[in-house]
C-alpha cells in the first residue's frame, strides 16, 4: 500500500478552487480565440473582466450574476480599477491610452455613464491603475513613466463652485522609467517603476526615493497596512527587490531592514487544491530560488502575495516567514480581496483561489460533498490537523462521517489512511474507537446526534445515493434564466443534522462543480446534441428524480415538508389538451396496476442509475445503448394498450406503406450504393418482412423489435397518455423519451437501433424514424427541446418539423383561436392570441402561427413580432421555408421594431450560431435589390455612382456587416457584398480587413468624392497612398474620356461641372487640405501631373496658405491670454 506523503505541521494554510469560473467565463464568451479577457480587478461587490473587443463585464460575486456590461470604441481593455470605498466608480484604461471612468448609478437604479474620459495618456500604453482611498481620485501611470491623477466630480457632491478654468486632470510626477505598479495610503501614493519606488505625499506634494540602491526588471511595491490592535503604529512599505528580497520600509520612505527569503523558498511547493486533479506533495526539498517579484500585493492581515511564471507565493513579512507556495503556471495578473485571489493567466482564463486552513478547507469540501478530495487533503494535512488548531471545525465526528462516504472496494488506500488519521485524534483505549472497531467489518456507518453508531449501506442504493440534493438550490424559471446559482461559502448548512441520515453520493470530479445554469440572456443554449448540455439535463434529472426517494430516511414531519418543496419546484407537464369525446373513450384511464408498469419503473429506475455513471454519461455510443434497452420497456408498456388497434389494421396494407417509405427515402442506383447503404436498406426492409408474419406474431414483433415506432406514418398522433401514469414516473419517462429523440435512439431493434443511433442512416430514413417517433411518444416528449434539436439536427430533414407543427395542431385543434381560425379576420385573431398570453416559450404558440400564416400568408408573420421572444426567427424560418422572401420581411420588421441603439444587441442574440449570419447575409443582398448589371462593369469593377442605388434591406445588411466577426467570417461576407455588387458595405470591409488599395481602387471606379473625404476612414493616410489614388484619378479619367468622347467637356478636370468626381484635380485639392499646399505641390510634381492641374488648383492653394498663417495667430493670441490668467491668479 502506497502511503501519502504527509505535510509538515507548520503549513496549515492552502490555496483551494471551490468555485469554477469557466462557465461564467462560456457564458460570457470570454473562452474563444477571438474574444479573451486581457486584465482583471476585484472588490467587495464586483468582479470586473476587461476583454480584447473592447467590453467591460461588472459580475456581482453574490450569486455570480452579469449584471452590467460597459462598452468602449477606444480599443481593447488594457487596466481596469474598482473603486473600493465607493463601488460605484470604475475606471478603465483603453490599448489607446484613453482612461475612461464610469459612474454606475446602482444606488439610483440607473443607467451607467461616463463621468470622465482622460486623454492624458493618448498614444501610450497605461500600465497602472490606483483608486484613492478616501476622495473620487484615480492615479495612472504609463509606460514612458507619466503619472497623472484625475479628479472626479459627481453628482453626489453637489455643484462644483463654479470656476474660470478647471483642470481635473493633474500631472503628478514623471519617473525615470515604465510605472510598474501603483499603490495609495493615507494620503500617499507609492510609484513603482523599473529603477526604484518613489513615495509621494499628495497633499504636500513632497516626493522621497525609497533606498539608494537601483534596480533593474519588474519589481513592486505595496503599503502594509496595520492591523485593528496595533494602536499608533503607522503602516509598512514593502519593496521587491532582486535575488527574493524585500526592503521593508516605514511610512517616512526609509528603508528599516532587507528581508531574504531565497533560503526559505527551497521548501517543496504546496498542492492547490482543486477537482482538476489529485492533490499531490513530493516532500522533496528544491533548490533555493531566486525570484524576482513584478507586484506586491496586501493579502488579508499580516501576508503579502506575489507570483512569477512558475507559481503563487505568499509571505509573512513582518516575521520574515513564507505561509506557503504553489506551482501554478502562466499567470499574467492577480486581483485579491481579503482572502480570494483571482488569477488572470495569459490564455485568458480565469482561476477563483481562496486562501484557507486546511480545517476549513475541509470542511467545505465536505459541505460541497466532495468527499474524495476531502480524505486526500485531510490524508496530507494529517500534522495539521492532528494539532488543537484543527479539532475546533474538523471534530471526530466529521472524520468519521468522512470516511463513511469513500467506497472500501475501490478506494481501500485512502481509507486506511483516513483510518489511521482517526487513530491519531482519540486514545487507543476509548470507548469511540472499541465501538468503531466492533462495527469496523461493516461497509460503513454514520453517528447519531445520541452517539449511537447506525450502519448504513455504502453506494448500492439509490436512496442513499442523493442526501445531497436535499442541499440543491432550485430557482424560479425567470431566476434561471437570469442568474448563476451557486453554492455560497457561507451558507449556513447543518451538515450533522442532515448527513448522518443517509449517505451522499460523491460528486464526480470531471463534473462542473459551480453549477451555471448557461441559458443567459446574453448567450443563447448551446446545441443540444453538446455532451455538456446532455450532461446537465442528466444530472439534473437523477437529482430531481432520487431526492424523493431519499426522503424515505427522513422523520415523518421533514419527509412532508420536502414533498412539498419538491412540488412547488418541479414544473408541471403542460401537455393539456382537449380530446374529442371519441378520442377520449379510447384513450380513457385504466387505473389497474399492469406488470409491464411495474417493469417500465424498474427499468426507469435502473437506467438513470446507469446515466449517472461518468464512463456512460461521457461517452454517446454508451449512452445510446442504455436508452436502446431502455426503450424496450417503453414500447412494451405502450404498444400494448394499442395492440389492437395495430392488429385489426391490415398487415398487408401496412407493408406497402412501409416498403413505399422506405423505398422512396432508400432509393440509390445499384452502382452507387455502397455496402452501408445496401445494409441498412437491407434491415430497414427486415422490418417490413417482420409485419408480414401471422396475427399471433404481431404483437411480439411489436414489443420485441419496436415497429410501433415504425409504424404507417398515417397513424394518429398520440397527444396524450393511453392509461393513467403517475406524475413522478410521467416526469422521469418524459426526460428520457426527450433524450432518446436528442440522441436520435428511434427504435430498440438489435439492428437497425444501432444504425440510426450512430446516425449513419441516410437523412431521409432518419427523418422517417424521428416522424415516426413523434407521432408514436408525443406525449413524452419535452416540446421545447424537440423544437431546438429538430432545428439544428434535422434541417435537411423537413418533414420533421412538419410532424412536429401537425402534432402542435392536434394539440391545440379545440383551442379558441384554432375554432376562431374559420370565420374570425387576422386582427381578431391576433387579439385573442394577446389576450390568452403569456405564452413565454410555449411551442404552442407555433402552431397558432403556422395557421395564420398558412390562412393570411406574409400579412401574417410582420405581427408576430409583438411575440418575440416566444417566437423567434428560427421558427419563422422553419415556417416559411419554401418562401424566404417572407421571411427576410420579418426579420426586418423584427429588427426595425427595436431603437436603433439596441439593433445591434438584438441582431447579435438573434445570430445563433454564428454562421447563420452568411445565410441572412445572402438572403438580404439578393432581396429586393439593383440588378448586377446595374451596380458592375463585365469585368466586375463598380460601375460610377452605383453605390447610391437603393437597397430594400440595406439597414439590414449594414447591421449584419458592422456586427464583431472574425477574420474568416469578414471575408466571407466581403465577397458576398462584391459578388451582389453592394458597394457600401464591400468598401467597409476592405476597411475593417486592412485592404486599403482596394477600397481606394473601387472608391476611383465609383467616382465620388466624398468617400474620400468622408469619416468613415478611407481618406488616403500615407504619401503612398495618396500616390497611388492619383495615378488612378489619372487613368481613371483617361478611360472615361476614351469610352465617352462626346462626354469630355462633362468631366474636364478642374471644371466646376464636376465638383464631386475624382478627377487628379480634385484629388489635388484634397491632398493639399490635408497635409497643407507647401507639401503637397511638389508631391504631384513628383507624380508628373502638373499638366492636369488649372489655375483653380493655384488659387485653392493660396487661400489655404492665408487660413493656416491667421489660424497659427489666432492660436498663439490665445495661448498668450490663458499666460497672462493664470500668472495673474497666483499673484
Amino acid at each position: 500500500m502506497a502511503s501519502v506523503p504527509a505535510i509538515p505541521d507548520s503549513y496549515n494554510h492552502v490555496l483551494a478552487e471551490l468555485e469554477c469560473l469557466d462557465p461564467l467565463l462560456s457564458a460570457l464568451r470570454l473562452d474563444s480565440s477571438r474574444l479573451k479577457c486581457t486584465c482583471i480587478d476585484v472588490s467587495k461587490r464586483w468582479l470586473a473582466l476587461g476583454s480584447s473587443g473592447g467590453g467591460l463585464n461588472l459580475i456581482q460575486k453574490d450569486g455570480w450574476k452579469q449584471r452590467l456590461f460597459l462598452t468602449h470604441k477606444e480599443g481593447a481593455i488594457s487596466r481596469v480599477a474598482c473603486c473600493l470605498h465607493d463601488e460605484d466608480y470604475v475606471a478603465v484604461a483603453t490599448s489607446q491610452g484613453l482612461v475612461v471612468v464610469w459612474e454606475l448609478n446602482q444606488e439610483r437604479r440607473g443607467k451607467p455613464e461616463r463621468i470622465y474620459v482622460s486623454s492624458e495618456h493618448k498614444g501610450r500604453k497605461v500600465t497602472a491603475l490606483c483608486w484613492d482611498t478616501a476622495a473620487l481620485r484615480v492615479f495612472v501611470g504609463d509606460h514612458v513613466g507619466k503619472v497623472s491623477a484625475i479628479k472626479i466630480n459627481t453628482s453626489k457632491q453637489g455643484k462644483a463652485a463654479a470656476t474660470f478654468v478647471m483642470f481635473p486632470v493633474q500631472i503628478i510626477t514623471t519617473v525615470d522609467s515604465r510605472v510598474v505598479q501603483l499603490d495609495y495610503l493615507d494620503g500617499r501614493l507609492l510609484i513603482s517603476s523599473l529603477t526604484r519606488t518613489y513615495l509621494c505625499d499628495t497633499e504636500r506634494e513632497k516626493f522621497w526615493k525609497i533606498g539608494n540602491k537601483e534596480r533593474d526588471g519588474e519589481f513592486g511595491a505595496c503599503f502594509f497596512p496595520v492591523g485593528k490592535n496595533s494602536g499608533n503604529q503607522q503602516p509598512l512599505i514593502y519593496c521587491a527587490r532582486p535575488g527574493s528580497r524585500m526592503w521593508e520600509v516605514n511610512f517616512d520612505g526609509e528603508v528599516q531592514s532587507t528581508h531574504q527569503f531565497k533560503q526559505l523558498l527551497s521548501s517543496p511547493p504546496l498542492p492547490v487544491v482543486t477537482l482538476r486533479q489529485d492533490p499531490h506533495y513530493t516532500g522533496s526539498s528544491c533548490s533555493p530560488q531566486s525570484l524576482s517579484f513584478p507586484k506586491l500585493l496586501y493579502l488579508t492581515e499580516h501576508c503579502v502575495v506575489t507570483w512569477t511564471e512558475r507559481g503563487i507565493y505568499i509571505f509573512l513579512p513582518q516575521s520574515v516567514q513564507v505561509l506557503l507556495w504553489s506551482e501554478v503556471k502562466d499567470i499574467q495578473d492577480i486581483a485579491v480581496h481579503k482572502s480570494e485571489l483571482f488569477c488572470l493567466h495569459t490564455n485568458g482564463k480565469v482561476v477563483h483561489l481562496s486562501l484557507l486552513l486546511v480545517d476549513r478547507c475541509v470542511e467545505r469540501l465536505m459541505r460541497r460533498g466532495f468527499w474524495t478530495l476531502a480524505a486526500r487533503v485531510s490524508c496530507l494535512f494529517q500534522n495539521s490537523i492532528v494539532s488543537c488548531r484543527a479539532r475546533k471545525n474538523l471534530p471526530l465526528e466529521k472524520l468519521e462521517h468522512l470516511k463513511s462516504q469513500l467506497d472500501a472496494s475501490t478506494q481501500q488506500d485512502l481509507t486506511v489512511q483516513l483510518e489511521e488519521l482517526i487513530s491519531k485524534l482519540e486514545p487507543l483505549d476509548s470507548a469511540c474507537s472499541s465501538r468503531r472497531s466492533s462495527i469496523s467489518s461493516h461497509e460503513s456507518f454514520s453517528v447519531l446526534d445520541s452517539g449511537i453508531y447506525r450502519v448504513i449501506s455504502r453506494r448500492g442504493s439509490q436512496s442513499d445515493e442523493d442526501s445531497c440534493s436535499l442541499h440543491s438550490q432550485t430557482f424560479s424559471e425567470d431566476e434561471r434564466l437570469k442568474e448563476f446559482p451557486v453554492h455560497h461559502e457561507d451558507e449556513q448548512l447543518e451538515l450533522e443534522n442532515v448527513s448522518h441520515a443517509s449517505v451522499v453520493v460523491e460528486a464526480d470530479r470531471n463534473e462542473t462543480f459551480l453549477p451555471f445554469s448557461i441559458p443567459l440572456s446574453f448567450r443563447s443554449p448551446p446545441p443540444l446534441v453538446s455532451l455538456q448540455a446532455v450532461k446537465e439535463s442528466v444530472s439534473s434529472f437523477v437529482r430531481k428524480t432520487t431526492e424523493k426517494i431519499g426522503t424515505l430516511h427522513i422523520s415523518p414531519e421533514s419527509r412532508g415538508k420536502h414533498e412539498a418543496k419538491d412540488d412547488e419546484q418541479l414544473p408541471e407537464l403542460t401537455l393539456s389538451p382537449v380530446a374529442s369525446p371519441q378520442e377520449e373513450k379510447e384513450s380513457e384511464p385504466q387505473n389497474c396496476q399492469l406488470p409491464e408498469e411495474d417493469r417500465l419503473k424498474a427499468a426507469t429506475a435502473e437506467t438513470i442509475a446507469k446515466l449517472q455513471d461518468p464512463l456512460v454519461l461521457l461517452e454517446p455510443q454508451c449512452m445510446r445503448r442504455v436508452l436502446q434497452e431502455w426503450l424496450v420497456c417503453l414500447e412494451e408498456k405502450f404498444s400494448r394498450e394499442h395492440s389492437a388497434l395495430s392488429v385489426k389494421k391490415s398487415k398487408t396494407v401496412c407493408a406497402e406503406e412501409q416498403r413505399a417509405v422506405l423505398e422512396e427515402n432508400l432509393q440509390v442506383a445499384p452502382a452507387d450504393r455502397d455496402p452501408v447503404d445496401k445494409e441498412q436498406s437491407g434491415i430497414l426492409e427486415g422490418c417490413i418482412e417482420k409485419e408480414n408474419t401471422d396475427e399471433i406474431c404481431v404483437s411480439k414483433t411489436t414489443r420485441e423489435n419496436g415497429t410501433d415506432v415504425l409504424g404507417p406514418l398515417g397513424c394518429g398522433f398520440r397527444a396524450s397518455p393511453p392509461c393513467a401514469i403517475d406524475p413522478n414516473v410521467l416526469k422521469d419517462l418524459v426526460e428520457l423519451t426527450t433524450l432518446c429523440f436528442e440522441l436520435q435512439v428511434f427504435s430498440c431493434g438489435t439492428g437497425e437501433a444501432e444504425e440510426s443511433s450512430e446516425g449513419s442512416l441516410p437523412s431521409a430514413a432518419s427523418g422517417t424514424l424521428a416522424c415516426r417517433f413523434l407521432r408514436s411518444y408525443f406525449f413524452l416528449l419535452d416540446l421545447k427541446r424537440v423544437k431546438q434539436c429538430i432545428i439544428t439536427t434535422c434541417a435537411t430533414c423537413p418533414n420533421v418539423w412538419e410532424t412536429y407543427i401537425a402534432g402542435l395542431k392536434e394539440l391545440t385543434c379545440h383551442s379558441p383561436v384554432a375554432l376562431a381560425m374559420e370565420s374570425e379576420d387576422m386582427l381578431k385573431i391576433l387579439r385573442l392570441l394577446h389576450d390568452l398570453g403569456p405564452w413565454d416559450d410555449s411551442p404552442l404558440l407555433l402552431a397558432h402561427a403556422q395557421r395564420l400564416y398558412e390562412k393570411f400568408g406574409e400579412t401574417a408573420l410582420r405581427p408576430m413580432i409583438k411575440f418575440h421572444p416566444s417566437i423567434l426567427p428560427s421558427d419563422i424560418k422553419q415556417l416559411c421555408r419554401n418562401d424566404p422572401a417572407h421571411f427576410l420581411a420579418y426579420l426586418d420588421s423584427l429588427v426595425k421594431s427595436k431603437p436603433e441603439d439596441k439593433r445591434s444587441f438584438l441582431l447579435r442574440s438573434l445570430l445563433q450560431p454564428e454562421s447563420i449570419r452568411l445565410d441572412w447575409l445572402c438572403l438580404a443582398v439578393s432581396h429586393d435589390a439593383p440588378q448586377r448589371t446595374n451596380t458592375m462593369d463585365e469585368e466586375g469593377n463598380p460601375r460610377p455612382r452605383s453605390h447610391l442605388f437603393t437597397w430594400g434591406y440595406s439597414q439590414l445588411i449594414l447591421l449584419l456587416i458592422k456586427l464583431p466577426a472574425d477574420f474568416v467570417m469578414k471575408e466571407k461576407m466581403a465577397d458576398i457584398c462584391k459578388s451582389h455588387g453592394f458597394w457600401p458595405g464591400y468598401l467597409f470591409l476592405c476597411l475593417e480587413l486592412d485592404r486599403r488599395r482596394e477600397a481606394l481602387t473601387n472608391i476611383v471606379h465609383l467616382d465620388d468624392l466624398s468617400l474620400l473625404n468622408g469619416e468613415d476612414g478611407s481618406i488616403p493616410e500615407t504619401i503612398e497612398e495618396w500616390k497611388f489614388v492619383l495615378h488612378l484619378a489619372r487613368n481613371h479619367s483617361t478611360a472615361v474620356h476614351h469610352h465617352s468622347p462626346q462626354k469630355g467637356n462633362a468631366v474636364s478636370n478642374g471644371g466646376p461641372s464636376c465638383p464631386d468626381c475624382i478627377t487628379v484635380e480634385n484629388v489635388a485639392l484634397l491632398l493639399a487640405k490635408a497635409i497643407g499646399p507647401n507639401r503637397a505641390l511638389p508631391l504631384v510634381q513628383e507624380c508628373g501631373l502638373t499638366l492636369e492641374l488649372s489655375e483653380r488648383f493655384t488659387a485653392v492653394c493660396e487661400i489655404l496658405r492665408i487660413a493656416e498663417k491667421r489660424q497659427r495667430a489666432l492660436i498663439q493670441s490665445m495661448l498668450e491670454r490663458c499666460d497672462r490668467f493664470l500668472w495673474s491668479q497666483q499673484a
